[in-house]
Protein backbone atom coordinates (compact mmCIF):
# COMPACT_ATOMS: atom_id res chain seq x y z
CA UNK A 1 0.00 0.00 0.00
CA UNK A 2 1.57 3.49 -1.12
CA UNK A 3 1.40 5.34 2.36
CA UNK A 4 1.55 8.55 0.43
CA UNK A 5 -2.29 8.12 0.20
CA UNK A 6 -3.31 6.77 3.58
CA UNK A 7 -4.54 9.19 6.07
CA UNK A 8 -3.69 7.12 9.14
CA UNK A 9 0.26 7.32 8.23
CA UNK A 10 2.11 10.80 9.58
CA UNK A 11 4.56 11.53 7.23
CA UNK A 12 7.95 12.53 8.65
CA UNK A 13 7.96 16.40 8.36
CA UNK A 14 10.63 18.92 8.10
CA UNK A 15 12.16 19.92 11.87
CA UNK A 16 12.08 16.18 13.13
CA UNK A 17 13.48 15.28 15.72
CA UNK A 18 14.95 11.76 17.41
CA UNK A 19 16.69 11.74 20.85
CA UNK A 20 19.44 8.65 21.74
CA UNK A 21 20.21 7.91 25.38
CA UNK A 22 23.47 6.34 26.33
CA UNK A 23 25.42 5.69 29.44
CA UNK A 24 29.21 6.21 29.95
CA UNK A 25 30.46 5.34 33.35
CA UNK A 26 27.96 6.11 36.64
CA UNK A 27 26.61 9.24 33.99
CA UNK A 28 24.08 9.25 30.66
CA UNK A 29 24.33 11.37 27.94
CA UNK A 30 21.62 12.21 25.06
CA UNK A 31 21.93 13.21 21.54
CA UNK A 32 19.34 15.06 19.90
CA UNK A 33 19.30 15.19 16.27
CA UNK A 34 16.76 17.24 13.67
CA UNK A 35 16.61 18.64 10.27
CA UNK A 36 16.44 22.27 9.58
CA UNK A 37 13.99 23.30 6.44
CA UNK A 38 16.70 22.59 3.75
CA UNK A 39 16.79 19.28 4.77
CA UNK A 40 20.42 19.81 6.63
CA UNK A 41 20.96 17.67 9.48
CA UNK A 42 22.02 19.02 12.80
CA UNK A 43 22.35 17.68 16.16
CA UNK A 44 23.22 18.88 19.94
CA UNK A 45 24.75 16.29 22.33
CA UNK A 46 24.66 16.97 26.83
CA UNK A 47 26.28 14.60 29.01
CA UNK A 48 26.83 14.66 32.84
CA UNK A 49 23.19 13.34 33.37
CA UNK A 50 23.04 11.50 36.93
CA UNK A 51 19.65 9.37 35.55
CA UNK A 52 18.51 8.68 31.87
CA UNK A 53 15.21 10.52 33.54
CA UNK A 54 17.35 13.96 33.60
CA UNK A 55 18.67 13.04 30.14
CA UNK A 56 15.20 12.26 28.76
CA UNK A 57 14.19 15.71 30.30
CA UNK A 58 16.96 18.18 28.64
CA UNK A 59 15.94 16.15 25.21
CA UNK A 60 12.36 17.12 25.51
CA UNK A 61 13.24 20.72 26.39
CA UNK A 62 15.57 20.67 23.02
CA UNK A 63 12.70 19.69 20.93
CA UNK A 64 9.97 21.77 22.92
CA UNK A 65 12.46 24.91 21.86
CA UNK A 66 12.97 23.55 18.42
CA UNK A 67 9.00 23.51 18.01
CA UNK A 68 8.77 27.08 19.04
CA UNK A 69 11.44 28.19 16.47
CA UNK A 70 14.34 28.80 18.70
CA UNK A 71 17.55 27.71 16.96
CA UNK A 72 19.31 25.58 19.58
CA UNK A 73 22.12 24.98 17.60
CA UNK A 74 22.95 28.72 17.91
CA UNK A 75 25.04 29.24 20.81
CA UNK A 76 26.55 32.47 22.31
CA UNK A 77 26.88 34.25 25.26
CA UNK A 78 24.52 36.92 27.07
CA UNK A 79 27.28 39.33 26.27
CA UNK A 80 28.76 38.77 22.49
CA UNK A 81 24.98 38.75 21.85
CA UNK A 82 24.37 42.05 23.40
CA UNK A 83 27.98 43.70 21.97
CA UNK A 84 26.84 42.16 18.58
CA UNK A 85 23.52 43.72 18.52
CA UNK A 86 24.79 47.49 19.95
CA UNK A 87 26.83 47.51 17.15
CA UNK A 88 24.23 46.17 14.64
CA UNK A 89 21.50 48.04 15.53
CA UNK A 90 22.66 50.79 17.91
CA UNK A 91 26.14 52.37 17.43
CA UNK A 92 25.41 54.75 14.28
CA UNK A 93 22.28 56.19 15.87
CA UNK A 94 23.10 56.78 19.47
CA UNK A 95 24.66 59.94 20.74
CA UNK A 96 28.32 59.42 22.41
CA UNK A 97 26.79 60.11 25.89
CA UNK A 98 24.16 57.52 25.27
CA UNK A 99 26.63 55.15 23.73
CA UNK A 100 28.88 55.51 26.70
CA UNK A 101 25.15 53.98 28.80
CA UNK A 102 25.20 51.14 26.81
CA UNK A 103 29.13 50.88 26.65
CA UNK A 104 28.81 50.32 30.92
CA UNK A 105 25.84 48.43 30.43
CA UNK A 106 27.81 45.83 28.62
CA UNK A 107 30.59 46.44 31.37
CA UNK A 108 28.00 45.13 33.98
CA UNK A 109 26.96 42.04 32.04
CA UNK A 110 30.34 40.94 31.29
CA UNK A 111 30.87 41.51 35.23
CA UNK A 112 27.90 39.47 36.56
CA UNK A 113 27.54 37.18 33.46
CA UNK A 114 30.93 36.16 32.07
CA UNK A 115 30.87 33.98 29.40
CA UNK A 116 27.28 32.74 30.11
CA UNK A 117 24.88 31.53 27.25
CA UNK A 118 22.19 33.67 26.79
CA UNK A 119 19.99 30.48 26.68
CA UNK A 120 20.80 29.13 30.24
CA UNK A 121 19.70 32.40 32.25
CA UNK A 122 16.77 32.35 33.75
CA UNK A 123 14.56 34.91 35.46
CA UNK A 124 16.21 34.22 38.94
CA UNK A 125 19.93 34.83 37.37
CA UNK A 126 18.54 38.30 35.94
CA UNK A 127 16.96 39.24 38.90
CA UNK A 128 20.52 38.29 41.06
CA UNK A 129 22.17 40.82 38.59
CA UNK A 130 19.89 43.71 39.14
CA UNK A 131 20.20 43.01 42.65
CA UNK A 132 23.67 43.44 42.89
CA UNK A 133 24.05 46.13 40.46
CA UNK A 134 21.01 48.14 42.12
CA UNK A 135 23.34 47.78 45.57
CA UNK A 136 25.81 50.42 44.22
CA UNK A 137 23.40 52.42 41.80
CA UNK A 138 20.55 54.90 41.35
CA UNK A 139 16.61 54.09 40.62
CA UNK A 140 17.46 56.17 37.46
CA UNK A 141 20.38 54.63 36.29
CA UNK A 142 19.44 50.66 37.17
CA UNK A 143 15.63 51.71 35.32
CA UNK A 144 17.61 52.91 32.11
CA UNK A 145 20.46 49.62 32.35
CA UNK A 146 17.24 47.53 32.61
CA UNK A 147 15.95 49.04 29.95
CA UNK A 148 18.52 48.32 27.65
CA UNK A 149 18.79 45.09 28.58
CA UNK A 150 15.11 44.31 27.83
CA UNK A 151 15.57 45.59 24.63
CA UNK A 152 18.55 43.70 23.92
CA UNK A 153 16.40 40.21 24.96
CA UNK A 154 13.27 41.08 22.69
CA UNK A 155 16.18 41.58 19.90
CA UNK A 156 17.26 37.74 20.69
CA UNK A 157 14.20 36.14 20.98
CA UNK A 158 13.45 38.12 17.02
CA UNK A 159 16.82 35.99 15.87
CA UNK A 160 15.71 32.66 17.24
CA UNK A 161 18.17 32.68 20.52
CA UNK A 162 15.79 32.53 22.86
CA UNK A 163 11.74 32.05 22.97
CA UNK A 164 11.17 33.08 26.95
CA UNK A 165 11.93 36.90 28.06
CA UNK A 166 13.84 36.47 31.07
CA UNK A 167 13.48 40.22 31.83
CA UNK A 168 9.87 39.81 32.48
CA UNK A 169 8.21 41.06 35.40
CA UNK A 170 11.75 41.51 37.61
CA UNK A 171 12.00 43.69 40.51
CA UNK A 172 14.61 46.64 39.90
CA UNK A 173 16.28 47.21 42.93
CA UNK A 174 18.56 49.78 43.83
CA UNK A 175 20.41 52.19 46.08
CA UNK A 176 18.89 55.66 46.62
CA UNK A 177 21.95 57.01 48.37
CA UNK A 178 23.44 56.85 45.61
CA UNK A 179 21.17 59.58 43.84
CA UNK A 180 22.89 62.70 42.76
CA UNK A 181 21.24 65.40 43.91
CA UNK A 182 20.83 68.69 42.30
CA UNK A 183 20.08 71.99 44.08
CA UNK A 184 18.01 73.86 41.62
CA UNK A 185 17.69 77.98 41.22
CA UNK A 186 14.82 79.54 42.83
CA UNK A 187 12.98 82.00 40.98
CA UNK A 188 14.24 85.28 42.46
CA UNK A 189 18.12 83.16 41.29
CA UNK A 190 16.84 82.25 37.99
CA UNK A 191 16.11 85.96 37.29
CA UNK A 192 19.32 86.94 38.35
CA UNK A 193 21.47 85.10 36.41
CA UNK A 194 19.00 86.13 33.40
CA UNK A 195 19.77 89.71 34.55
CA UNK A 196 23.98 88.77 34.59
CA UNK A 197 23.87 86.49 31.49
CA UNK A 198 22.12 89.56 29.56
CA UNK A 199 24.47 92.52 31.12
CA UNK A 200 25.35 94.46 28.01
CA UNK A 201 24.73 91.52 25.54
CA UNK A 202 23.74 94.33 23.41
CA UNK A 203 27.70 95.13 23.10
CA UNK A 204 29.19 91.31 22.96
CA UNK A 205 27.84 89.42 20.23
CA UNK A 206 30.89 87.00 20.70
CA UNK A 207 29.56 85.74 23.94
CA UNK A 208 28.04 82.69 22.43
CA UNK A 209 27.22 80.33 24.99
CA UNK A 210 25.45 83.33 26.90
CA UNK A 211 22.71 83.39 24.06
CA UNK A 212 22.26 80.14 24.45
CA UNK A 213 22.29 79.96 28.29
CA UNK A 214 19.32 82.73 27.92
CA UNK A 215 18.10 80.46 25.10
CA UNK A 216 17.64 77.57 27.55
CA UNK A 217 15.72 79.80 30.21
CA UNK A 218 13.66 81.23 27.68
CA UNK A 219 12.44 78.07 25.88
CA UNK A 220 13.33 75.00 27.81
CA UNK A 221 15.28 73.38 24.98
CA UNK A 222 17.95 70.56 25.32
CA UNK A 223 21.53 71.91 24.30
CA UNK A 224 21.72 69.59 21.20
CA UNK A 225 18.68 71.27 19.91
CA UNK A 226 20.04 74.51 20.84
CA UNK A 227 23.30 73.84 19.05
CA UNK A 228 21.59 72.12 15.64
CA UNK A 229 19.07 75.69 15.37
CA UNK A 230 19.20 77.22 11.93
CA UNK A 231 17.91 81.05 11.07
CA UNK A 232 15.26 79.33 9.16
CA UNK A 233 14.31 77.52 12.17
CA UNK A 234 12.91 80.61 13.58
CA UNK A 235 9.73 82.63 12.52
CA UNK A 236 9.88 86.43 13.53
CA UNK A 237 6.69 87.15 12.04
CA UNK A 238 4.50 84.36 14.45
CA UNK A 239 7.31 84.35 17.22
CA UNK A 240 7.74 80.58 17.09
CA UNK A 241 10.84 78.22 17.10
CA UNK A 242 10.44 75.07 15.24
CA UNK A 243 12.45 72.45 16.91
CA UNK A 244 13.13 69.53 14.28
CA UNK A 245 16.93 68.15 14.44
CA UNK A 246 19.76 68.04 17.18
CA UNK A 247 23.01 68.36 16.67
CA UNK A 248 25.96 65.88 16.88
CA UNK A 249 29.19 67.40 17.76
CA UNK A 250 31.39 63.96 17.21
CA UNK A 251 30.07 64.33 13.90
CA UNK A 252 29.74 67.84 13.55
CA UNK A 253 26.30 67.44 12.09
CA UNK A 254 22.88 67.26 12.31
CA UNK A 255 21.13 64.43 13.41
CA UNK A 256 17.27 63.59 14.85
CA UNK A 257 15.95 64.64 17.83
CA UNK A 258 15.55 62.42 21.11
CA UNK A 259 12.79 60.94 20.34
CA UNK A 260 10.07 61.80 17.73
CA UNK A 261 7.60 63.33 20.65
CA UNK A 262 10.80 66.37 20.32
CA UNK A 263 9.87 67.61 16.83
CA UNK A 264 7.65 70.42 18.29
CA UNK A 265 7.08 74.07 17.24
CA UNK A 266 6.93 76.56 20.40
CA UNK A 267 6.10 79.85 21.38
CA UNK A 268 8.59 82.01 22.40
CA UNK A 269 8.92 85.48 23.86
CA UNK A 270 10.13 89.10 22.04
CA UNK A 271 12.78 89.41 24.70
CA UNK A 272 14.42 86.23 23.41
CA UNK A 273 13.92 87.09 19.57
CA UNK A 274 15.57 90.45 20.41
CA UNK A 275 18.83 88.71 21.47
CA UNK A 276 18.55 86.60 18.93
CA UNK A 277 18.79 89.47 16.59
CA UNK A 278 21.55 90.58 18.13
CA UNK A 279 23.33 87.19 17.30
CA UNK A 280 22.04 87.33 13.43
CA UNK A 281 23.14 91.36 13.20
CA UNK A 282 26.47 89.77 13.70
CA UNK A 283 26.72 86.05 11.80
CA UNK A 284 27.49 84.97 8.51
CA UNK A 285 26.51 81.30 9.26
CA UNK A 286 22.95 79.76 8.81
CA UNK A 287 23.66 78.36 12.57
CA UNK A 288 22.66 80.30 14.98
CA UNK A 289 25.32 79.24 17.52
CA UNK A 290 28.21 79.10 15.27
CA UNK A 291 30.89 81.29 16.81
CA UNK A 292 33.24 83.71 15.51
CA UNK A 293 35.73 80.20 15.74
CA UNK A 294 33.67 78.71 13.13
CA UNK A 295 32.65 76.44 16.02
CA UNK A 296 29.81 75.55 18.31
CA UNK A 297 30.43 75.76 21.47
CA UNK A 298 30.38 72.30 22.92
CA UNK A 299 28.70 71.58 26.57
CA UNK A 300 32.11 71.97 28.61
CA UNK A 301 32.35 75.23 26.92
CA UNK A 302 28.66 76.27 28.07
CA UNK A 303 29.23 74.72 31.28
CA UNK A 304 31.88 77.00 32.62
CA UNK A 305 30.13 80.13 31.33
CA UNK A 306 27.12 79.02 33.49
CA UNK A 307 29.15 78.34 35.93
CA UNK A 308 31.30 81.63 35.85
CA UNK A 309 28.17 83.61 35.76
CA UNK A 310 26.39 81.66 39.52
CA UNK A 311 29.96 82.49 41.05
CA UNK A 312 29.64 86.20 40.34
CA UNK A 313 25.93 86.34 41.73
CA UNK A 314 27.64 84.11 44.54
CA UNK A 315 25.04 81.55 43.58
CA UNK A 316 26.69 78.01 44.60
CA UNK A 317 24.29 74.90 43.12
CA UNK A 318 25.33 71.35 43.27
CA UNK A 319 25.61 69.57 40.58
CA UNK A 320 24.07 72.49 38.98
CA UNK A 321 24.57 72.17 34.87
CA UNK A 322 23.43 73.23 31.44
CA UNK A 323 20.44 70.33 31.27
CA UNK A 324 19.06 71.78 34.93
CA UNK A 325 18.23 75.07 32.95
CA UNK A 326 15.33 72.99 31.65
CA UNK A 327 14.35 72.15 35.00
CA UNK A 328 14.10 75.92 35.86
CA UNK A 329 11.87 76.70 32.99
CA UNK A 330 9.76 74.17 33.77
CA UNK A 331 9.39 76.09 37.60
CA UNK A 332 8.84 79.47 36.17
CA UNK A 333 5.99 78.06 34.36
CA UNK A 334 4.48 76.31 37.01
CA UNK A 335 4.91 80.06 39.64
CA UNK A 336 2.86 81.06 36.67
CA UNK A 337 0.33 78.61 36.49
CA UNK A 338 0.59 77.09 33.64
CA UNK A 339 -0.88 73.75 32.77
CA UNK A 340 1.05 70.34 32.97
CA UNK A 341 -0.47 69.22 29.94
CA UNK A 342 0.97 72.55 28.13
CA UNK A 343 4.37 72.29 29.62
CA UNK A 344 4.50 68.63 28.45
CA UNK A 345 4.38 69.31 25.06
CA UNK A 346 6.36 72.52 25.00
CA UNK A 347 9.21 69.97 26.88
CA UNK A 348 9.07 67.54 23.92
CA UNK A 349 7.85 64.29 26.11
CA UNK A 350 6.32 62.02 24.62
CA UNK A 351 3.20 61.40 27.13
CA UNK A 352 2.37 64.10 30.28
CA UNK A 353 3.62 61.23 32.99
CA UNK A 354 6.90 61.90 32.07
CA UNK A 355 7.07 65.18 33.03
CA UNK A 356 5.11 64.79 36.01
CA UNK A 357 7.74 62.10 37.15
CA UNK A 358 10.60 64.08 36.18
CA UNK A 359 9.51 67.95 37.86
CA UNK A 360 7.31 65.75 40.51
CA UNK A 361 9.33 67.78 43.34
CA UNK A 362 8.25 70.85 41.37
CA UNK A 363 4.82 70.20 41.29
CA UNK A 364 4.62 69.32 44.87
CA UNK A 365 6.37 72.34 45.28
CA UNK A 366 3.58 74.43 43.87
CA UNK A 367 0.44 71.92 45.45
CA UNK A 368 -0.44 74.43 47.82
CA UNK A 369 -0.66 77.06 45.51
CA UNK A 370 -2.51 75.08 43.11
CA UNK A 371 -4.42 73.88 45.98
CA UNK A 372 -5.73 77.71 46.60
CA UNK A 373 -6.71 78.03 43.02
CA UNK A 374 -8.72 75.05 43.49
CA UNK A 375 -10.32 76.09 46.83
CA UNK A 376 -11.16 79.48 45.31
CA UNK A 377 -12.63 78.07 42.26
CA UNK A 378 -14.90 76.01 43.85
CA UNK A 379 -16.16 78.90 46.14
CA UNK A 380 -17.43 80.67 43.11
CA UNK A 381 -20.10 77.90 42.09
Amino acid sequence: MDNRFNPFIIPKMEGYTMATYFKRGKTWSTKVRWHDSDGKRHSKSKSGFSTKLLAKQWAIDQESKLNKGVQIAKEISLVDYYNNWVNTYKKDKLSEITLDRYKYTGEALKGFFHDEKIKSITRVKYQEFINQYGATHAPTTVKKVNSIIRACVKSAILDDYLYKDFTQRVELTANKDKVVKVDYLNLKEIHQLLTAATDKIEHRPGFTSRFMIVTAIYTSMRLAEIQALTWNDIDWLHQTININKSWDMKTHDFKPTKTESSNRKIKVNPELLHYLKILQDNRQSNLVFMNQYKSIPTSNAVNKTLRSLLESLNINRRNFHFHSLRHSHVALLLANGIDLYAISKRLGHSNISITANTYAYLIDEYQSKTDKQIITALSRI
